[in-house]
């Protein structure tokens, strides 16, 4: 950044965040209460769509720490000479005042929060509710120790627990409203074991199917829980949700032209929708000059990768383009509904997607018309 550039402060932060309707008066207070850069170390870097470059010199990290963008301050999980992938971060402040906001915080509330990271997050709570009702686990004991240090620092001193975000915390008891700072595969049972009756969690999934998405959901008496999507989110996986972007491969390539544009995959109502009907289908993407290119691969060693524009190559068993393709269509038939229709039911028996009324749900399945893709469940 040039002497002639004025570094953005956090207070400009916070009023942006405000401006954009993403605080309530409270949780402003509390923002202003809580600088990010008390918990943002000096070595850190900023996530580009292929790495993670290095930030160097006092403004160019200042002026990170008080943008709206992630700040990462891990990469490979802390280990020496590795490939140089994000593992820990400080969350976008956009993203941490929209998940805050989701929890619906009352005043005399118990908070859980799994991830605590830099524990910028647990300040914050802590801010807002008071520190002995804020509890935050973190796996990683190297950033577990920084987190308290600098929540320390900061004067606040939550309930820290170096574990499993995953399992129970022993003795806790039921709190009313977890959070999760890390993007789940999956709603763990356990997690919602932890939560009261009528007590709220919010939690980032990451969906196979290219995209990640929060949702809200609300616990009901017999313990499973349901509730709505609330729009994208990208966070990095629980250590133990990991998995390779794309299954291998297996099996001769073979041509055919070029079809529906797969830009128009890109959109989350869409990836909600066909991660339900096509489930353990992963897809990635990635910019092109013209449009964008995506890669689609199934366990059983299908694969198919498509660019706007060309022709489809698919691999494998099946044709797993075309699958793709007629979920397409069934979605249009739909009405293309946008992400906010869709909602998330969790049992003891697995998850499932639903569409409008936790009623209608998804079903996994391809190659068949629109009306039979959502079935009618329940009384």
């Amino acid at each position: 950044m040039s002497s002639t550039q004025q570094v953005p402060t956090y207070p400009d932060l916070v009023r942006d965040l405000a401006d954009r309707g993403l605080l309530t008066r409270r949780w402003r207070q509390a923002f202003e209460a809580v600088p990010r850069s008390q918990f943002v170390p000096a070595e850190v870097w900023r996530q580009l769509p292929d790495r993670c470059e290095p930030v160097v010199g006092a403004d160019a990290w200042l002026a990170l720490v008080n943008s709206d963008e992630p700040v990462v301050t891990q990469l490979d999980d802390g280990a020496e000479g590795g490939p140089g992938v994000a593992t820990s971060s400080n969350s976008m402040p956009s993203m941490v005042a929209r998940m805050l906001g989701l929890l619906d915080v009352q005043d005399g509330v118990r908070v859980l929060e799994v991830g605590t990271g830099t524990g910028y997050v647990a300040a914050l709570l802590c801010e807002r509710l008071g520190d002995d009702l804020v509890h935050s686990v973190e796996l990683d004991p190297v950033v577990a120790r920084q987190a308290a240090e600098a929540l320390a620092q900061s004067g606040y001193r939550p309930h820290l627990r170096v574990g499993d975000g995953e399992q129970p915390w022993p003795g806790l008891g039921l709190v009313d409203r977890l959070i999760a700072t890390c993007a789940l595969r999956y709603v763990p049972c356990a997690l919602l074991r932890q939560v009261r009756p009528g007590g709220i969690v919010v939690v980032p999934l990451a969906r196979e199917f290219w995209s990640g998405a929060l949702v809200q959901l609300h616990v009901q008496d017999d313990g499973t829980a349901v509730g709505p999507f609330r729009g994208g989110a990208t966070y990095m996986p629980m250590r133990s949700h990991r998995v390779p972007d794309l299954h291998e491969v297996r099996g001769k390539g073979r041509a055919r032209a070029a079809g529906l544009d797969p830009a128009r995959l890109l959109d989350l109502g869409f990836a909600l929708y066909a991660g339900a009907r096509l489930p353990g289908v992963r897809l990635i993407h990635k910019g092109t000059g013209e449009g964008v290119q995506v890669w689609a691969t199934r366990e059983n060693g299908a694969g198919a990768a498509a660019a706007t524009g060309e022709e489809v190559w698919q691999y494998g068993p099946g044709f797993l383009w075309e699958e793709i393709e007629q979920t397409w269509w069934e979605y249009e038939s739909a009405g293309r509904p946008d992400a906010e229709q869709f909602g998330l039911t969790v049992t003891g028996r697995g998850q499932h997607v639903w569409l409008r009324d936790p009623r209608h749900v998804i079903r996994p399945g391809s190659g068949r018309p629109a009306a039979r893709g959502v079935t009618r469940s329940g009384g």
